[in-house]
């Protein structure tokens, strides 16, 4: 399978970025939609993106190479080419988080009214972005048996793309769209009641997305890793844990309704 979507010879367009790409465009959408439901401009939203966007690629991107430095210590310049993929979505989120609360305050708007609107658009934009995956045979899970895969109902031509050098592997790209598709299913649903208080869309992302996440790093085989220790699924724990205490505080401070 070609990782490359257009070859103009003269530049090149990889599936990764181009999924990427989408993630971002369709989750502006939504969010830009929702912010002016609670009041907030779209010229306050557009400012926002347009720091967000290149903060959270840089984060995703730093937060790689960190845990992966061994890779681009001979050949520092390969730490810029991040269409060729590297781009760990726990250092997207972080950044991202640190961007919003900094904005939060400069234009005084409820630091998870805007988090609420975001994690809605974030978990789709998962969901898109995985595929990136999948064209750069990465974030895959051990060898498998054909016939494992195929008793598993997964579409024909994603089996075919978890046959790589000579061996088939887990699609664990694939498991974790699904699962946050659904998570996004969920947020919209719950999106809908009227008796959520600000910040229980994020604490709901925090934890479905972690539970999804942990269980799925732990069939991968290309993980981050910190002292012996695969570094998604400890932040997924704390994850987790924010999620619940932002969860009862928003009934302790008697959070608004929206």
């Amino acid at each position: 399978m070609n990782s490359v979507l257009i070859d103009l010879g003269f530049i090149k367009i990889y599936w990764y970025s181009f999924f990427i790409c989408v993630g971002f465009v369709l989750g502006a959408i939504l969010a830009l939609r929702e912010a002016k439901k609670k009041g907030i401009s779209k010229d306050v939203m557009l400012d926002y993106f347009f720091y967000l966007i290149p903060i959270v690629i840089l984060g995703a991107r730093l937060y790689y190479v960190l845990f992966n430095f061994d890779n681009y210590r001979d050949n520092l310049i390969d730490i810029f080419k991040v269409w060729e993929g590297g781009l760990a979505i726990h250092g997207g989120v972080i950044a991202g988080i640190i961007w919003t609360y900094i904005y939060s305050k400069i234009k005084k708007i409820n630091f998870f009214l805007i988090t609420d609107i975001m994690v809605v658009s974030l978990i789709l934009g998962q969901a898109i972005g995985r595929w990136g995956n999948f064209f750069n045979h990465e974030a895959h899970g051990p060898m498998i048996e054909l016939a494992t895969l195929q008793k598993m109902n997964i579409p024909q031509f994603i089996i075919d793309g978890m046959f790589i050098r000579g061996n088939y592997y887990e699609p664990t790209f694939f498991y974790e769209s699904i699962w946050c598709l659904s998570g996004f299913i969920a947020l919209v649903t719950l999106r809908l009641t009227k008796k959520l208080r600000i910040s229980n869309l994020t604490s709901f992302y925090l934890v479905w997305y972690s539970i999804g996440r942990f269980y799925i790093e732990s069939l991968r085989t290309d993980s981050l890793m910190f002292c012996g220790l695969k570094v998604a699924q400890i932040i997924s724990i704390c994850a987790i844990i924010a999620g619940i205490i932002i969860f009862i505080f928003s009934f302790k401070k008697k959070n608004k309704l929206y």
